[in-house]
């Protein structure tokens, strides 16, 4: 098993009432909920953060569409916008 490390943090007590009802409802405790929370916004973050640097490494290398790359997919998506 994991280590696990404890930490703080601060939240409006409007927000803490609304966590602590989802608890009770999911029957899970509030520090479980926290945890899943900061464990998706992590991931999808971190997904992300990746996608942007890999688009970056790809224009520094001048790795672009050519103009009809472009306008054969922007066609593509009028017909289907239609």
């Amino acid at each position: 098993m994991a280590q696990e490390k404890i930490v703080t943090l601060r939240m409006d007590a409007g927000l803490r009432e609304r966590l602590d009802k989802l608890a009770a409802a999911t029957r899970r405790s509030r520090s479980f909920l926290a945890a899943e929370a900061i464990r998706e916004y992590v991931e999808s973050n971190a997904w992300q953060i990746a996608a942007i640097q890999k688009g970056l490494a790809e224009a520094e290398r001048g790795e672009f569409a050519s103009d009809a790359e472009v306008q054969r997919v922007a066609k593509k998506w009028a017909r289907r916008a239609r």
